[in-house]
């Protein structure tokens, strides 16, 4: 399900994951209790970025919580495992402190 960009607050949103979903494109999905939601813009298409700092500055305008990034490997299915043995998703930090000036 989506939630508009432009919905949310501070209040609703415990958690932002960003998603890297191909070498350089990256979604973002909002925590609003405990649901996970897609992120979307204002025409109500999914917001999508090709830079990871783009994608930041975007949603710490709006948001301030803890940021995350999801990294998903294909390493099983490259390598022609038959079946998936463990969930390859790697989820990395990316703190809840505001981007530095010289970033923005």
């Amino acid at each position: 399900m989506k939630v508009n960009l432009h919905d949310l607050n501070d209040a609703m949103v415990t958690k932002v994951v960003i998603e890297s979903v191909d070498l350089s494109l990256y979604i973002a999905h909002a925590t609003v209790g405990e649901v996970e939601r897609v992120i979307a813009d204002r025409q109500g298409r999914v917001l999508k970025t090709h830079n990871l700092l783009e994608m930041q500055r975007t949603l710490r305008k709006r948001l301030d919580c803890h940021f995350f990034l999801r990294q998903r490997s294909a390493y099983d299915e490259m390598v022609g495992h038959p079946h998936q043995a463990a969930d390859n998703c790697m989820e990395l930090p990316l703190g809840s402190d505001p981007l530095p000036p010289w970033l923005n």
